[in-house]
Protein backbone atom coordinates (compact mmCIF):
# COMPACT_ATOMS: atom_id res chain seq x y z
CA UNK A 1 0.00 0.00 0.00
CA UNK A 2 1.05 4.02 -0.51
CA UNK A 3 0.16 6.67 1.28
CA UNK A 4 -0.69 10.18 0.01
CA UNK A 5 3.11 11.14 0.12
CA UNK A 6 4.15 7.69 -2.11
CA UNK A 7 5.86 6.17 0.71
CA UNK A 8 4.75 2.30 0.94
CA UNK A 9 3.32 1.18 4.36
CA UNK A 10 3.45 -2.28 5.57
CA UNK A 11 1.61 -3.87 7.43
CA UNK A 12 1.69 -3.03 11.69
CA UNK A 13 2.43 -6.64 12.47
CA UNK A 14 5.68 -6.26 10.31
CA UNK A 15 6.48 -2.61 11.62
CA UNK A 16 6.18 -4.10 15.44
CA UNK A 17 8.13 -6.99 14.09
CA UNK A 18 10.90 -4.63 12.78
CA UNK A 19 10.91 -2.17 15.87
CA UNK A 20 11.06 -5.11 18.44
CA UNK A 21 14.22 -6.92 15.92
CA UNK A 22 16.11 -3.54 15.87
CA UNK A 23 15.60 -3.15 19.57
CA UNK A 24 16.51 -6.56 20.86
CA UNK A 25 20.39 -6.56 21.02
CA UNK A 26 20.37 -3.96 23.41
CA UNK A 27 17.00 -5.63 25.14
CA UNK A 28 18.95 -8.44 25.37
CA UNK A 29 22.10 -6.74 26.82
CA UNK A 30 19.82 -4.64 29.31
CA UNK A 31 17.99 -7.79 30.60
CA UNK A 32 21.58 -9.70 30.89
CA UNK A 33 23.22 -7.20 32.99
CA UNK A 34 20.03 -7.30 35.06
CA UNK A 35 19.94 -10.64 35.78
CA UNK A 36 23.95 -10.78 36.29
CA UNK A 37 23.35 -8.33 39.13
CA UNK A 38 20.93 -10.24 40.32
CA UNK A 39 22.66 -13.12 41.01
CA UNK A 40 25.13 -11.69 41.86
CA UNK A 41 22.93 -9.97 45.14
CA UNK A 42 21.62 -13.35 45.60
CA UNK A 43 25.15 -14.89 46.01
CA UNK A 44 25.92 -12.02 48.23
CA UNK A 45 22.71 -12.68 50.59
CA UNK A 46 22.97 -16.39 50.47
CA UNK A 47 26.67 -15.93 51.88
CA UNK A 48 25.24 -13.41 54.77
CA UNK A 49 22.69 -16.28 54.72
CA UNK A 50 24.66 -19.16 55.85
CA UNK A 51 27.46 -17.29 58.32
CA UNK A 52 23.80 -16.29 60.34
CA UNK A 53 22.57 -19.87 60.12
CA UNK A 54 26.06 -21.19 61.41
CA UNK A 55 26.26 -17.85 64.09
CA UNK A 56 22.71 -19.29 65.22
CA UNK A 57 23.93 -22.80 65.91
CA UNK A 58 22.92 -25.04 62.64
CA UNK A 59 25.80 -27.29 61.55
CA UNK A 60 27.22 -26.56 58.74
CA UNK A 61 26.25 -29.17 56.27
CA UNK A 62 22.15 -27.99 56.96
CA UNK A 63 23.73 -24.40 56.74
CA UNK A 64 25.06 -25.37 53.31
CA UNK A 65 21.64 -27.20 52.43
CA UNK A 66 19.37 -24.49 53.92
CA UNK A 67 21.63 -21.92 51.24
CA UNK A 68 21.25 -24.07 47.89
CA UNK A 69 17.45 -24.42 48.82
CA UNK A 70 17.89 -20.70 48.95
CA UNK A 71 19.40 -19.96 46.15
CA UNK A 72 17.20 -22.35 43.90
CA UNK A 73 14.57 -19.59 42.92
CA UNK A 74 17.63 -17.44 41.59
CA UNK A 75 18.81 -20.14 38.74
CA UNK A 76 17.82 -19.34 35.30
CA UNK A 77 16.22 -22.68 34.44
CA UNK A 78 14.02 -21.90 37.22
CA UNK A 79 12.58 -18.94 35.10
CA UNK A 80 13.00 -21.06 31.73
CA UNK A 81 10.52 -23.42 33.42
CA UNK A 82 7.92 -21.12 34.34
CA UNK A 83 7.91 -19.47 30.90
CA UNK A 84 7.22 -22.80 29.03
Amino acid sequence: MKNNIGVENKPDGFRSFGIFLSSAPSLIFRLGCWFLNFKRKAKKGARVFQKELIKQGIDKPTAEVLTELYLKPSELRQYMTFLR
